[in-house]
C-alpha cells in the first residue's frame, strides 16, 4: 500500500493582493514541509511521527497560522490549539489555549 501527504498553511484566505514574493515564500515553505514528511516516510517512520514532524515545521515557520505565526486574539495574545490522532489505535490527544509552548502538536501527542 502506498502513502500520501496533504497539508495546508493555516486558516484564512490568501488575499488576492498578496505580493508575489510573499506567495512564493509560502509555497516554498510548504514544499519544505512536504519534503520533511516525504523523507520521514521514506525512512520508514510511522504515520504518527510524520504528522508530528510536519506540523512542527509549520508551527516553527512564522508564515503560517500555527505556532510562531499564530493569529493574535483580540487581546493581542497568542492562544494555540493542537490535536493529533493515531489512526491505528484511535488514541488521540489535544491541547487548547496554550500561550507558552513552542510546539503544541508535540504536547498534544504526549
Amino acid at each position: 500500500m502506498g502513502w500520501a501527504i496533504a497539508l495546508h498553511g493555516g486558516a484564512g484566505a490568501i488575499p488576492h493582493d498578496m505580493p508575489a514574493s510573499t506567495r512564493q515564500q509560502a509555497q516554498d515553505a510548504l514544499q519544505e514541509c512536504l519534503q520533511v514528511g516525504v523523507t520521514a516516510l521514506q525512512s520508514s517512520r510511522s504515520a504518527l511521527d510524520v504528522v508530528e514532524l510536519v506540523v512542527r515545521e509549520l508551527e516553527n515557520n512564522p508564515i503560517f497560522n500555527a505556532g510562531k505565526g499564530s493569529v493574535l486574539t483580540t487581546a493581542g495574545t497568542v492562544e494555540m490549539d493542537a490535536c493529533i490522532m493515531d489512526g491505528v489505535t484511535r488514541k488521540c490527544g489535544s491541547v487548547s489555549g496554550l500561550s507558552t509552548v513552542v510546539n503544541p502538536i508535540s504536547l498534544a501527542r504526549l
